[in-house]
């Protein structure tokens, strides 16, 4: 099983969205985690989908990870606009993908973990570096098979 799971906004968000992410919360069995670009996506979204509010409150994706040394904020930010295609114009597109994906190859204590997303072209290139993915799909298969 993953040392830890990240999801993506989207992933809280579909959950959210069906009234379900008691069942996500279940599946990560304290092991949730999030940066802070996901903690700030899914706040916002709260505003739409109420729901989220638990997740941002109820503390089961512990506290948001920052990213703070100039040299790492540097390579996200290289990969949310170069490898994602985030934009100067649009600040907030794949404000998530780059921290996410730096975590996971680059800091030692993360290596292992999930990154759970529906973004095809960020799990893809996640995937070439080694990294671990799963989809939203993926999820739901685990929880059917559990029973749950």
């Amino acid at each position: 099983m993953a040392e830890a799971i990240f999801p993506d906004a989207t992933v809280l968000c579909s959950f959210a969205a069906v009234h379900r992410l008691g069942l996500l919360e279940e599946f990560f069995r304290g092991r949730g985690r999030w940066v802070e670009a996901v903690a700030f996506e899914v706040d916002r979204s709260a505003r739409r989908l109420r729901d989220l509010a638990s997740v941002v409150t109820g503390g089961w994706m512990g506290q948001p990870i920052e990213i703070v040394s100039d040299r790492a904020v540097a390579l996200v930010e290289h990969l949310r606009r170069d490898v994602f295609g985030g934009t100067a114009a649009d600040p907030l597109k794949h404000l998530g993908e780059g921290p996410t994906c730096y975590l996971l190859k680059e800091e030692p204590e993360w290596r292992g973990s999930w990154w759970v997303s529906d973004d095809r072209d960020a799990l893809e290139f996640a995937r070439r570096q080694g990294l671990v993915v799963r989809g939203t799909i993926d999820i739901a298969r685990h929880l059917v098979a559990d029973g749950t």
